[in-house]
C-alpha cells in the first residue's frame, strides 16, 4: 500500500502530473522508519506508545545507551521492517558533541537491505 509522499518535517511532494506523490516501497519504508523515530512519544493520540523521540538527543552527549535502546524497541515494532535478520543498530560518540545513529535493516515487503544515519 502505499502513502503520501512526505519526508519527515518537510513538505508534501508532488509528482509530475501535480497530484501528490507517493512514497511506496523501500521509500515508504524508509518514511515510515524515520517518522517512528523522530516522532515523540505521545504526539500521536490514537496510539501512545508510537514514536522514539530521538529528538529530545539532539547534541546530549553521553546518551548513547539510552538511543540504542529506544532506537532499538522502536525498529522492532516496525512492521515495514523485517525481523530476520536482525537490524544492526550501532551507536556512537559524535564529533565533536552528540551521538551518532545507524540502523542497517532488511526491508520485509521488498528484502532489500537498507541503511539509515541519523547525527542526533
Amino acid at each position: 500500500m502505499a502513502d503520501a509522499g512526505l519526508v519527515f518535517g518537510g513538505d508534501l511532494a508532488i509528482d509530475a502530473g501535480g497530484d501528490l506523490a507517493l512514497a511506496a516501497g523501500s521509500a515508504l519504508t524508509e518514511q515510515r522508519v524515520l517518522r517512528r523515530l523522530l516522532t515523540n512519544p505521545g504526539d500521536y493520540i490514537w496510539q501512545l506508545s508510537f514514536g522514539a523521540g530521538l529528538g529530545q538527543f539532539v547534541g546530549a552527549a553521553g546518551a548513547e545507551a539510552a538511543v540504542a535502546a529506544i532506537a532499538r524497541a522502536q525498529i522492532a515494532a516496525e512492521s515495514r521492517v523485517a525481523s530476520s535478520p536482525l537490524p544492526q543498530i550501532t551507536v556512537a560518540a559524535g564529533n565533536p558533541a552528540g551521538i551518532g545513529l545507524t540502523i542497517a535493516y532488511q526491508d520485509a515487503v521488498s528484502g532489500q537491505s537498507a541503511a539509515l544515519t541519523l547525527p542526533l
